[in-house]
């Protein structure tokens, strides 16, 4: 299998397909283009059959890793597997041929499945209204707490400049509250893993916005103090955040909003079983409280006493749009039609079987991984490799190593407050033997690092890219050939 490029591929002459003779004239092309825009030769194109040209990009992606091939065990970025039914849906005609500077009459269709969309995820969250604009889980976040410092600037409340961030967050968190121009202050976990609520008494003042947390937190484990710590915040004046990402948890089960929540992001690309990954497309949806809905992005879709649905931008005290248009639209058709095939009595199950496949594949591996918080564990769970550092072995090591079994690495080095972290996630979808499986690896690969280490000093051997310089990689990015 040759590794060239398609244009070091070429064979001038080679054509991939044959067109008929035109059989009108053709306009001169500065009819066309203005005269500066014209090219004074034709680009240099690679001259392919078509066979070439399939199998080039047939190699490329037998190369590639995913979630159709194996386990893809991501903590903190729940990576299910997503059925191929809303795949098909989201390409039928009538979501795919629309655009959004139609009459709004002429996409009545679309607009009535985003609002139900957003209702649905109110129901789930208990917030009170939805919007499906942004185009991310950290897009969400900052749109989420851009959300928080207009609440707070339209009551005259300048004075409030923190947000409070927990240790173990993801790092979008304290991003998205400094991109909006918040000083970020961090509240340390306790013992247990979870919010230190008198470190957290300690930091609460009249100076802070809002407090950013996502529950389960980064470790699996839930914050069973969070009632008090949303009294804690809304006594001090501040707002409470849901970050989303660990949602799949708690599905039909609890509700950020009755925990307290005042904001919540949502991720449909993970979630909702939507694809996700090399930087999109996602979803980031935001829902909000009562008295937060007039601050929300413009417009809002809406139904109107006689049934029809209209964009409404008579929200003067709005932040704005965040987004063009509506959002990701064919990524709002996915999630709807995954709504739609679970259903709202089987909401529960999805959080069952994804608790219950975190804690097997825990218990299968914690002989030879330690468990730096060993409780029971809600979606996903911190491990750490900490203890194989005395073999000259690191977490990057055991994770590189994974791929020469051809499966895919956990995190790793996530959440910070964990040494060496290895953290997994293996999400609903995964069946009793490919968690026995991936355990199996784990535990082979646990004692290789005690009698052989340089073969996980030196992996991975078999894939078609060995181990990069990873701070070159990042510093001195080759983005074009």
């Amino acid at each position: 299998m040759s590794d060239k490029l398609l244009i070091e591929k070429t064979v001038p002459g080679r054509e991939g397909c044959s067109l008929p003779e035109i059989d009108c004239p053709a306009p001169p092309l500065d009819m066309l283009f203005p005269s500066s825009l014209l090219r004074e030769k034709s680009p240099s194109l690679p001259e392919m059959s078509e066979s070439d040209v399939v199998r080039h990009f047939y190699n490329l992606a037998k190369k590639n890793y995913s979630i159709d091939e194996g386990m893809y065990p991501l903590g903190s970025c729940t990576m299910k597997y997503n059925p191929k039914v809303n795949e098909e849906l989201s390409k039928l005609d009538g979501f795919t041929h629309i655009h959004p500077y139609q009459s709004i009459d002429s996409v009545q269709g679309a607009l009535e499945l985003i609002y139900e969309l957003q209702h649905f995820l109110e129901e789930i969250s208990g917030m009170d209204k939805i919007t499906l604009q942004p185009a991310a889980g950290a897009h969400g976040e900052f749109t989420g707490v851009a959300i928080i410092r207009a609440y707070h600037e339209d009551r005259k409340d300048k004075k409030r400049t923190k947000m409070i961030v927990p240790d173990s967050a993801h790092g979008t968190n304290p991003a998205s509250s400094a991109m909006n121009g918040f000083e970020v202050v961090e509240v340390k976990s306790d013992s247990d893993g979870l919010v230190d609520i008198e470190a957290l008494k300690g930091l609460l003042g009249a100076d802070v916005a809002g407090i950013m947390l996502t529950n389960p937190n980064t470790l699996g484990l839930f914050e069973k103090n969070i009632v008090r710590i949303a009294k804690l915040a809304h006594d001090a004046g501040a707002l409470l955040y849901y970050d989303g990402a660990n949602m799949n948890a708690i599905l039909g089960y609890t509700r950020p909003g009755d925990m307290g929540f005042d904001i919540v992001h949502f991720n449909l690309h993970k979630t909702f079983s939507t694809p996700h990954g090399t930087g999109g497309p996602g979803s980031g949806p935001i829902g909000v409280k009562r008295d937060l809905i007039p601050f929300l992005p413009v417009p809002t879709v809406e139904r109107s006493a006689e049934g029809k649905y209209f964009l409404n931008y008579d929200k003067p005290k709005s932040i704005g749009r965040v987004r063009s248009f509506y959002g990701n639209f064919i990524v709002l058709v996915k999630a709807y039609a995954y709504l739609l095939s679970v259903g709202k009595d089987n909401l529960k199950k999805i959080s069952q079987m994804a608790v219950l496949n975190a804690n097997y594949l825990m218990s299968l591996i914690k002989e030879h991984y330690r468990i730096p918080y060993d409780t029971i564990c809600k979606h996903e769970f911190v491990a750490t490799g900490k203890e194989y550092k005395k073999y000259g072995v690191k977490t990057l090591d055991i994770a590189k190593r994974l791929l020469d079994y051809g499966i895919h690495p956990p995190t790793i080095y996530f959440p910070l407050i964990v040494s060496e972290a290895l953290m997994f996630e293996p999400t609903e979808t995964e069946s009793k033997e490919s968690l026995e499986e991936y355990a199996n690896i784990l535990k082979r690969i646990a004692e290789e690092a005690k009698r052989k280490p340089e073969l996980l000093k030196n992996a991975p051997s078999k894939t078609p890219v060995r181990r990069l310089n990873e701070v070159k990689a990042v510093r001195d990015m080759k983005l074009r050939w």
